[in-house]
């Protein structure tokens, strides 16, 4: 593959010191299966989202995600906040999946099952239940059994009250902190299970990257949510998950209802070594949402492959620096970029390298500097972080002089064409 970097934005000098903006370079690549790759002068502020000309999706909100690039292969409304459900106890079980790998909690751990956790989640509550009696000790493994494959909400309540003290506590300063670490910047939450509350919302976007998280980072408890059937109290009981019994490679993850969300599910399938991911929400019935989310993967497996877009450590572009040795920095992504694409061939995608610049010297090698990020259409389908591939030292007081005067002048010029 042959780059070229075209240079799309500046930064300028305000008050006498460098005023750091966001850059957007574009690159262009030719690819050999017959997709196009291009760069436009374009701005990268917000682009709009839009369907899939391919897909006809009936969900008001809807993702589909390629799990091991990352890749989106559609959206509809997907940064649309809606209230989860239970598909929102992903949270709870990601924020006990991380204590375990900490250290802080053991599978082994013994919580109790207080009077809250039995009258809002448990047998008198009317709702999706793991049906633990009211005092008794349960482990910790079988209450992510309970949460996971039977919906419990007492299951929810009494891990969130044995990690945190109380519920509110859990969901402020575990649920929303841990949502923040992993890049969830709009989901909040005021439960551990998704019972109806105006302070839970999420949108699929966000679902789609909790569940990839999931899938990747804990494949060892990844596998709970495959599981068919779990019996507590000597009820047994059946996954909620309808992909489980009716499509090939399914094995996750959550479904969800409530009043004022509607019908939605987080499901994962695999087949021929691809796996999707897919989010839909606000459905008006079951039957709808699996459908829906059937049909959604079935029309991804069918209709893309991953091609590799950009191989690790391949130079992919470069970054101007300021008051450097060197004006430029070459940029390199650690890992290949890869992207789903229409095997049909024929995809008009845009790749733009953006970071925060110019970068001001010194530069280390292996130094984080921006992302190279992938549009298909209206849609982002990938974005991968980029580095600097070598060391850029600081340079002469003279170089350092005449970087500023010419950031100055950029300034200036932008400054006047923003006024016009």
């Amino acid at each position: 593959m042959a780059f070229r970097l075209i240079s799309l934005g500046h930064t300028g000098l305000s008050a006498g010191a460098l005023a750091r903006g966001l850059v957007a370079a574009a690159i262009a690549v030719s690819l050999s299966w017959g997709g196009v790759l291009y760069a436009a002068n374009q701005s990268v502020q917000g682009a709009k989202k839009t369907e899939d000309a391919g897909f006809d999706g009936d969900a008001p909100t809807a993702i589909l995600i390629e799990a091991s690039s990352g890749s989106v292969l559609f959206e509809k409304n997907a940064d649309e906040l809606r209230a989860p459900s239970s598909m929102m106890k992903l949270v709870t079980a990601e924020v006990v999946f991380n204590a375990i790998k900490k250290g802080d909690i053991k599978l082994t751990d013994e919580y109790r099952i207080s009077e809250n956790a039995w009258r809002k989640g448990g047998a008198p509550s009317g709702g999706s239940t793991m049906f633990a009696a009211i005092n008794s000790k349960v482990s910790v493994d079988d209450l992510l059994h309970g949460a996971i494959i039977q919906s419990g909400n007492d299951a929810c309540i009494a891990l969130a009250e044995g990690i945190a003290g109380n519920e509110r506590i859990f969901a402020s300063d575990f649920m929303t902190k841990r949502a923040r670490e992993l890049g969830m910047a709009k989901s909040t939450f005021a439960n551990s299970n998704g019972l109806p509350d105006p302070g839970n919302k999420m949108t699929v976007r966000e679902l789609g990257m909790l569940a990839r998280h999931i899938i990747l980072d804990f494949p060892e408890f990844y596998k709970l949510f495959g599981e068919k059937e779990f019996t507590w109290n000597k009820i047994r009981q059946p996954n909620r998950n309808p992909l489980l019994n009716s499509m090939e490679g399914a094995d996750g993850l959550k479904t969800g209802y409530t009043k004022e969300g509607g019908y939605g599910m987080v499901g994962s399938a695999v087949q021929n070594g691809t796996r999707l991911i897919v989010v839909v929400n606000g459905l008006e019935d079951s039957e709808d949402r699996a459908t829906e989310a059937k049909k959604m993967l079935e029309w991804g497996f069918r209709n893309f492959e991953t091609r590799t877009l950009i191989a690790a450590d391949q130079p992919v572009g470069y970054a101007k620096v300021f008051g450097g040795e060197s004006r430029s920095v070459k940029l390199v992504a650690k890992e290949p970029v890869k992207v789903m694409v229409h095997k049909s061939g024929g995809d008009k995608l845009i790749a733009r390298i953006i970071y925060s610049g110019p970068v001001r010297a010194p530069v280390q090698e292996g130094q984080r500097v921006g992302v190279v990020r992938v549009w298909r259409g209206g849609n982002i389908a990938v974005e991968t972080p980029v580095y600097a591939a070598e060391a850029i030292g600081t340079g002469s007081t003279v170089r350092r002089a005449i970087d500023g005067a010419s950031e100055l002048v950029i300034g200036m010029f932008r400054a006047g064409a923003e006024k016009l």
